[in-house]
């Protein structure tokens, strides 16, 4: 089943080839990564679909032009929002940074038309929120969608975009009375019974059971095609967001579906922390940057509006959001111990903090923070720690008794099939800060995870157990055949969390009989070596991580393309190659490697 995975590798197809929600694009050679970077039309045109912060999806894009054709002037454009909230957060975003007074930024909102039917509440209702802008505002617009990934789904937008064409949905200021929407649960509170509907789990509108219908046994497409489309059933939407919430509160140790998911007892849901943990103190949101940047928001609402820490090379927008949505931050690139004490200098000396956010390890380095001393800081001089464990993830590590609070992509391996974007919160009930995160939580979450998304993150995520032991493992034998080139091999350097000076750190926290993760990167010694290899490579190309099959990037070239000499200075050199590793047989992986390590010349007396 996890053999050899063929690739479509033409420029511009979705990874996996024909996936309409594909989370990842073909890029299948150097060339085409710098073309892509610099906008050239031989890429740019040819490109079906992307990395969902960074293009935005056709639905989307089609929605939003309907919406401005209809309803707005020449000259507008538009982002989809999910709620009113989130399009006033883009509203604000827009207005500050294109210096306007906000009279020509505005939002109209999508509800259901109530004076055709009453609403079921028990089906998931179309609604969405257009922010329209000049033209001209594109490239705030743009930030606010890539930073903080509170924009709609390409799933939210084909829904919507059905209910608006069938006169379902309409302009809110249209109809006097207002629907009650069915916008799933504020606080995860509620208990989730495993019968859904009137004993129904078929997803039916009518809630009637034909009596022989399970979601588990339906071939997945079929039950898409099936179920879906305009009737999609909210409560069995609830069950597979409480499912996919269980897995992450740690409570599941082996694959299981659906039904096994929801049975499990609460009980062994504190596996994480020993005191006060349950499935309550997670929360979701549409993917792994929303996580940060609603943690960051949240710490502010409850602590006030404070300069936070970047410890660490991030990921862009993690730094992005805390320089751009607050008072700013304080950066520490390298993530050394050096930096630590600096911290440390300036704690002693008066200088207090909202927050450190650090990943666990960080990408595309693989280096791992030394937590147990941030965590002795954090507690002397009060600020909070923010944890991204997505490279790790929490079947390797368990970071949460020295975090506060602890972010990840479910986009990534713990959902694997590169179809879905998700994410999640974990809150630790014995932070300092836990009552007043709750408390801020209690008023301000919304759980804007569309239902169609959760239902495909939820049967995604069924494997996670075993797809990460056979990821580890992998990731282990890339790393020797990697490694075996260094120091005066085709080779520079090798970054993983196994191989690193800040192993033990990582060590520190792993898990009994865990690996270290399925992401590692080696930098060549001149760019051409990269470009060689790169281009020899027989894996899918393209942005993303964690899916079930080997995907490779040249990741400072595409995230850091505008600032390579500032990404140097951190060790991130454009020569670097990062790899995903996925599911496919050791010894394959092995002829993949070494073939493009033939493709690289062979050194001679170290040059």
């Amino acid at each position: 089943m996890h053999g050899t995975i063929s690739f479509n590798d033409n420029v511009g197809e979705s990874i996996p080839a024909d996936t309409p929600h594909a989370v990842s694009v073909s890029l299948p050679t150097w060339k085409a990564n710098v073309g892509y970077e610099e906008g050239q039309k031989w890429v740019v045109e040819r490109m079906k679909t992307g990395y969902p912060r960074f293009f935005v999806h056709k639905s989307i894009d089609r929605l939003a032009t309907t919406i401005v054709a209809k309803h707005g002037t020449p000259g507008e454009k538009a982002l989809l929002m999910p709620t009113e909230a989130t399009a006033q957060r883009c509203m604000d975003f827009i207005t500050a940074g294109a210096a306007s007074d906000g009279r020509d930024v505005h939002a109209l909102h999508f509800v259901p038309d109530v004076r055709k039917s009453q609403p079921d509440v028990s089906l998931v209702l179309p609604q969405i929120s257009a922010v329209l802008f000049p033209e001209s505002y594109w490239p705030h617009a743009k930030a606010f969608w890539q930073h903080t990934g509170e924009g709609v789904s390409s799933r939210r937008a084909e829904f919507c975009e059905q209910a608006l064409s069938e006169g379902r949905m309409v302009e809110k200021s249209t109809i006097q009375d207002t629907p009650r929407m069915k916008k799933g649960p504020r606080r995860y509170q509620k208990r989730v019974s495993i019968s859904g509907v009137d004993g129904d789990l078929d997803g039916s509108a009518n809630g009637q059971t034909n009596g022989n219908t399970n979601v588990d046994t339906i071939d997945p497409a079929r039950f898409v095609e099936e179920r879906f489309g305009r009737n999609l059933n909210a409560t069995l939407a609830e069950q597979a967001k409480l499912a996919i919430r269980r897995r992450i509160a740690g409570s599941l140790s082996s694959d299981m579906d659906l039904h096994e998911a929801l049975e499990q007892p609460e009980e062994v849901e504190k596996i994480r922390v020993k005191d006060n943990f349950s499935v309550d103190d997670v929360y979701l949101y549409p993917c792994g940057m929303n996580s940060i940047f609603h943690a960051h928001r949240n710490l502010m609402l409850a602590r006030g509006p404070m300069k936070s820490i970047m410890y660490g090379f991030p990921y862009v927008d993690t730094l992005k959001i805390l320089e751009k949505f607050g008072p700013g931050a304080l950066f520490y690139g390298h993530g050394s111990s050096a930096d630590l004490d600096d911290l440390e200098s300036r704690l002693k000396a008066g200088e207090r903090f909202l927050a450190l956010f650090c990943e666990f390890p960080g990408n595309p380095l693989l280096k791992t923070p030394d937590l147990k001393r941030i965590r002795h800081l954090a507690t002397t001089y009060d600020f909070a720690i923010v944890v991204d464990e997505t490279i790790g993830n929490f079947l390797n590590v368990h970071v949460l008794p020295d975090a506060d609070v602890v972010v990840s992509s479910l986009t990534k391996v713990f959902s694997g099939d590169s179809n879905v974007m998700g994410g999640s919160m974990i809150l630790n009930p014995s932070s300092q800060y836990y009552t007043q995160l709750k408390s801020v939580l209690a008023q301000d979450y919304t759980d804007n995870m569309f239902a169609d998304d959760a239902l495909f993150l939820e049967r995604n995520s069924r494997d996670f157990v075993s797809r990460i032991a056979r990821i580890n493992s992998n990731a282990d034998v890339i790393a020797d055949i990697l490694a075996a080139q260094v120091p005066n091999g085709k080779v520079k350097a090798v970054n993983y969390p196994r191989t690193s000076p800040t192993r033990p750190f990582y060590d520190a926290y792993r898990l009994p009989n865990a690996g270290y993760g399925g992401l590692l990167s080696c930098t060549f010694h001149t760019v051409e070596d990269a470009e060689l290899f790169y281009d020899a490579l027989d894996t899918a190309k393209g942005p993303s991580l964690g899916t079930n099959f080997t995907l490779s990037s040249p990741f400072v070239l595409l995230a850091h393309y505008g600032e390579l000499e500032w990404a140097a200075q951190y060790g991130c050199e454009m020569s670097l190659v990062r790899f995903s590793v996925g599911l496919e047989d050791a010894d394959e992986l092995r002829r993949v490697f070494s073939a493009a390590l033939d493709a690289v010349p062979a050194r001679t007396n170290g040059t």
